[in-house]
């Protein structure tokens, strides 16, 4: 692994887009925003590239990775579209829907980024550096969030920059992340399927549909060989462990509050940070990772989860503490 990399961080003008698509065609490793998070990028059809995002982040090999198109043309010359497919990414392309489908015949993208799957994670991200990027590139760029593997993923560059200064090439600074969590993941084969929740709400997605979602059953993740990213039972934890549901808060915890209800204990907490005060599930979704990261910092015991409600993006924000409380 290339450890001790003098890692450049560019404000994200057009002279750092184009300076990052060189990079990307050199085989080098780019840290970009998409309106979800940050994502560490390599050139689709470079094998030695990819290898790099798994060492950089010590990343399982088995753990496929998104790959991310500037329109759907380019999607086409990389997954078939059946009509269900091509009925979703009409509605939300550009976006923060991820599609696995099967590949085409001649699929560009390297077997390391599939983990040898006939399917092929895709999306066109909504975020305008991201798709700036795509474009001054020309190709695939497949792009995992932009962190070391299982910790809480960046909503900013200088997230990026705390895991992984020193193993990238390049970190495109773009500011702050609109969404907040990673895109959400449909498995589109005889009929769409939720593999992983994310930001766009499910109840949009059905409202396109017209029907209910298909859901993965609870023993179908199997982490041996997952069938999207984010799948592994414990991910996005910090280091500190995370109680979920806390209704108060122990000697030495930080809280992840939600809402303007405070909990007994609350005025003694090592230090508490609110999700949303209003109750917003969406502002929650924006805050949760670098909330995370930021009571990780703490030295607390535990940090102590507060109940977030499960409709719209809070049914993602769930998904995630919940695959962080799983520990490391």
């Amino acid at each position: 692994m290339k450890v001790g990399l003098k890692t450049q961080i560019l404000p994200a003008d057009g002279p750092a887009v184009a300076e990052a698509a060189k990079c990307l065609g050199a085989g080098g490793l780019v840290a970009f925003p998409t309106e979800t998070v940050y994502g560490l990028g390599a050139d689709a059809s470079q094998a030695g590239a990819i290898a790099r995002i798994y060492e950089a982040k010590g990343r399982p090999a088995f753990n496929p990775l998104i790959t991310h198109v500037a329109d759907l043309a380019a999607a086409r010359q990389i997954a078939r579209f059946d009509a269900t497919a091509t009925k979703l990414a009409g509605a939300f392309w550009p976006g923060p829907l991820t599609l696995v489908l099967p590949k085409t015949a001649d699929c560009p993208v390297a077997e390391l980024a599939t983990a040898g799957l006939d399917t092929v994670a895709i999306r066109i991200p909504a975020h305008p550096v991201a798709r700036a990027l795509l474009r001054e590139f020309g190709g695939a760029v497949v792009a995992p969030s932009a962190n070391i593997s299982g910790h809480v993923s960046p909503t900013t560059a200088a997230h990026v920059a705390s895991d992984l200064s020193g193993r990238v090439d390049l970190i495109l600074d773009g500011g702050a992340v609109d969404v907040g969590v990673e895109s959400t993941i449909l498995a589109c084969f005889d009929d769409a399927m939720l593999l992983r929740p994310g930001g766009l709400p499910r109840e949009e997605i059905e409202l396109v549909l017209g029907h209910p979602l298909q859901r993965l059953p609870e023993d179908a993740s199997d982490d041996a060989q997952p069938l999207a990213p984010g799948m592994l039972a414990s991910h996005y934890a910090p280091r500190t462990p995370v109680r979920l549901d806390a209704t108060s808060v122990k000697p030495d915890e930080a809280l992840l509050a939600f809402g303007p209800t405070e909990v007994s204990g609350a005025h003694a907490a090592t230090a508490v940070l609110n999700l949303s005060a209003t109750g917003d599930v969406g502002e929650a979704a924006a805050n949760l990772f670098g909330y995370l990261r930021a009571l990780d910092a703490k030295s607390a015991r535990a940090i102590a989860v507060m109940p977030v409600p499960h409709h719209g993006l809070g049914e993602a924000v769930n998904d995630r503490l919940r695959r962080a409380a799983m520990g490391r």
